[in-house]
């Protein structure tokens, strides 16, 4: 048993003090490269699995719909493209609301089950884990990684290098360009590219997200997680003691010793851990969890199938590192999961910001009208004796090509008749077209001084493409 869990054990008679969060936390300070050994295992499937999906990042945008890039987010014009769906400024605030739920699943999760997040679906974590592949496939085992940093430079070591740098750096610039053509369309970005004619501002995106890529992955990796991330720092105070985590059953698993062949009478019984050190060995930040919950643990599960494994060879049962809380570990009582009141907190807001989301797209639309009524003055008597008032009208054409809508009205008062109704405007895609609307109707049939009227805008192609807009009709008094 080390001296840290005898100290802990000696001071409190338990547990509970391997699990501090300050003086007992083990920390890569970036003094030597963790070189991570791979071992298979459910865990390690798994995260080959959800690591796959970045993919979707690198070829998910020259995915096509009726011709144009299915997704695009063109910041340029203001427009979000999915699919069939645009996305203007005015419907920014579903935008809003899918942060919040994503927020919100990202803490809700992080509350039940830790940093999962870190350990299985973030970026840096991912790419991290590919560049330690391709370095593993080119330079070997770790044990090799670690002897060929410390020997001398030679022609072997050299072309090495050279060799995963330039994997490195490739994968990094396809990550920069992979990135940007979400933004605009990929095929004219990669005629920009081979032409060498993109714009100052992809250019520096560009660089920036290969640079970024490389540096973060390749050479800072998991000090990427400990000193610049912020989320490392706040995940801490979003789990407690019943937040599930990869935790040693220090009970079961001390006093650790290695195995003898042979058994004395008067030797002490030990735990069942081996101090094996495969566990240490395979975690990607260099963490002993055997030490207790740690700063560096990004929850990736590797722990537990090294451990399991070498159970199995042993005969011994799994589980001496497993998935637990930290007041299953003490004996105490384990609350469901619904018992939490977090739980429904954090339900809430998902549902409410799920709800605003769906709201939004079913009323989204692909016309909006607003209607302006002219205040100086409200009305204008004419020669005839009619009474007619003016109006502004925004349509705001969501679609991507441009429409003729023409104009009609209910409600309002007898009699009246719209200016020019039969005039087809012309409404431009992805923009808002003004235009003015003059309305008369005569004095007689008017009853009070504000009439409420519906406008409707209908293409006149599709006659199912419309929208409405409620506003007044000013008369004088009588």
């Amino acid at each position: 048993m080390s001296e840290q869990v005898q100290k802990a054990i000696a001071e409190t008679g338990s547990t509970a003090s391997l699990y501090r969060e300050h003086e007992e936390w083990k920390v890569n300070s970036g003094e030597r490269t963790v070189h991570a050994k791979r071992m298979p295992g459910r865990f390690r499937t798994l995260k080959y699995i959800t690591e796959s999906l970045w993919l979707i990042l690198f070829f998910g945008a020259y995915l096509r719909w009726n011709g144009k890039q299915a997704i695009l987010l063109d910041i340029n014009n203001r427009q979000f493209h999915i699919f069939n769906l645009t996305i203007l400024p005015q419907d920014i605030w579903m935008v809003a609301l899918l942060l919040l739920l994503l927020a919100m699943t990202l803490f809700a999760v992080t509350s039940v089950a830790s940093r999962v997040f870190c350990g299985y679906f973030c970026f840096q974590t991912a790419w991290v884990d590919l560049f330690t592949w391709v370095e593993e496939k080119i330079e070997g085992k770790p044990n090799a990684r670690h002897k060929l940093d410390a020997a001398a430079w030679n022609g072997d070591k050299i072309r090495k290098k050279l060799i995963k740098h330039a994997i490195w750096l490739a994968i990094s610039i396809f990550t920069g360009i992979s990135f940007t053509i979400w933004f605009e369309d990929a095929f004219q970005y990669w005629h920009d590219l081979l032409s060498f004619n993109l714009s100052m501002l992809e250019w520096s995106v560009l660089i920036a997200f290969t640079l970024g890529t490389y540096i973060l992955a390749g050479f800072l990796r998991e000090q990427t997680c400990l000193w610049l991330c912020p989320y490392a720092r706040i995940q801490g105070v979003m789990a407690d003691s019943q937040t599930i985590l990869p935790a040693y059953d220090v009970r079961r698993g001390e006093p650790r010793g290695r195995m003898l062949r042979t058994a004395f009478a008067d030797e002490p019984k030990l735990g069942d851990c081996i101090d094996c050190f495969q566990c240490v060995q395979v975690c990607p930040t260099g963490v002993d969890i055997r030490e207790g919950q740690q700063l560096g643990c990004i929850t990736c599960g590797l722990c537990l199938d090294a451990c399991d494994f070498v159970m199995d060879k042993v005969g011994r049962p799994r589980g001496l590192i497993r998935y637990a809380s930290l007041d299953e570990m003490e004996g105490r009582p384990v609350k469901k999961l619904y018992q939490h009141p977090r739980t429904w907190v954090y339900v809430g807001i998902l549902l409410l910001a799920l709800s605003g989301i769906i709201y939004g797209l079913n009323h989204l639309g692909t016309l909006t009208l607003r209607v302006a009524p002219e205040r100086q003055p409200l009305f204008v008597r004419m020669s005839d004796g009619s009474i007619q008032n003016k109006y502004t009208f925004k349509v705001l054409n969501k679609t991507d090509k441009d429409l003729y809508v023409k104009i009609s009205a209910e409600g309002g008062v007898n009699g009246q008749i719209i200016i020019d109704a039969d005039k087809q405007q012309l409404v431009h895609h992805g923009k808002a077209s003004g235009f003015t609307v003059f309305v008369k109707a005569p004095d007689e049939n008017i009853k009070q001084e504000v009439t409420n009227i519906k406008f409707r805008v209908e293409n006149t192609e599709d006659p199912a493409m419309t929208a409405e807009y409620l506003t007044v009709f000013n008369g004088p008094k009588h």
